[in-house]
């Protein structure tokens, strides 16, 4: 059985799940600051982390292109411009446990750590497409990792994102993270890494790209992964394929259920739009969503990042419900309660955060 240990991860991580790993950060790592550490970094797996020989690695490149590639990582480190980019990625499962709250959903019950921030090293996908030349019928580029995924018959893990958006300068192929060589946890020795994205398009242990006329056909594009309507059944083709990220927050600081002081109490947690959307505006109210108060925007790391913030709220003894609410730039807020937005999958839980307190 591994644990967050076997991985050099945090003995503090929620894991949802030996084999595969699935463990999400802890609060406290959450708050740390504005970038998530790598031993505290969120990991989502449908299969065992694969064992790959760096040396006879190669990332083919075919489908509707000129010309197909055969890429080492020397070929890819030495040929193409090096990018750093600052980029949130999580998991479409993130706050699943607010929605399990309402009705019951299968899947992990992820709290808000299936979430990070950090600086990811590597090439541009667009350049790399620029070598293999996409033909007038692409439309679509897709991934496949080496991972094997019981949940779907040992199908290899993939999904495809639009053509447009592969060429977009903020997707990479990052074989760093935080400054360091990618662990093999975290999809070494090369995974995509698809800003504003949901997690699951950022594949690990990328192996392959194919240019496609229709997006990717498989299990995790097809069946998992789609936004399926409340009274549906999840199947092939139901509801829509999620690709960017929909607006939502969460309170970091207090916890659920904890004393504190009465008096001045500070408040902190995290806002986070995909697409180009950035976040604005982040409100918290101490008594439940009757008055509302602007917090303090922190860390602004660019339009693919999220935002720390911050508030202080005054508190008289007693219980309280602490509520916070972001919006983005398209004036878009969340919605109040997780039964609004619940759905089959457990996916993109965007509910108001809560949190109910006690001041004495």
């Amino acid at each position: 059985m591994m644990c967050a240990m076997a991985f050099a991860k945090r003995a503090d991580m929620l894991v949802h799940e030996s084999e595969p790993f699935n463990a999400e950060t802890s609060r406290a790592a959450l708050a740390e600051g504005p970038l998530t550490a790598t031993d505290a970094f969120y990991v989502r797996g449908h299969g065992d982390v694969p064992e790959i020989d760096p040396g006879a690695w190669r990332l083919r490149v075919h489908g509707l292109v000129e010309r197909e590639l055969s890429l080492s990582m020397a070929s890819l480190r030495e040929t193409l411009p090096e990018r750093t980019l600052t980029a949130t990625l999580q998991c479409a499962g993130n706050r699943r446990a607010g929605l399990g709250a309402v009705r019951p959903v299968p899947g992990q019950p992820w709290g808000p750590g299936a979430i990070g921030t950090a600086t990811w090293t590597g090439v541009a996908l667009a350049d790399v497409l620029a070598l293999a030349r996409p033909l007038p019928a692409a439309a679509h580029v897709g991934f496949e990792g080496a991972d094997r995924c019981a949940d779907a018959g040992g199908e290899r893990f993939g999904g495809s994102i639009p053509l447009e958006k592969a060429r977009s300068p903020e997707v990479l192929l990052a074989w760093a993270m935080n400054g360091e060589a990618l662990a093999p946890v975290h999809g070494a020795p090369l995974r995509a890494v698809v800003a504003g994205f949901i997690g699951a398009r950022s594949v690990k242990w990328l192996e392959r790209i194919e240019v496609r006329s229709e997006p990717w056909d498989g299990h995790y594009q097809r069946v998992a992964y789609r936004l399926v309507p409340a009274d549906a059944a999840v199947g092939p083709g139901v509801g829509v394929p999620l690709g960017p990220v929909a607006l939502t927050s969460e309170i970091v600081s207090p916890a659920d259920g904890a004393d504190v002081p009465a008096g001045p109490l500070e408040v902190t947690g995290y806002a986070f739009a995909g697409g180009e959307r950035p976040v604005v505006r982040v409100d918290v109210s101490a008594d439940g969503g009757a008055s509302w108060a602007q917090a303090e925007l922190l860390d602004d790391l660019g339009r693919w990042a999220w935002r720390r913030w911050r508030a202080t709220v005054t508190l008289r003894p007693g219980e309280h419900d602490i509520v916070a609410r972001a919006w983005d730039s398209s004036a878009a807020t969340q919605p109040a309660d997780p039964a609004d937005v619940w759905n089959p999958p457990g996916y993109v839980n965007t509910a108001r955060p809560r949190v109910r307190v006690r001041a004495g």
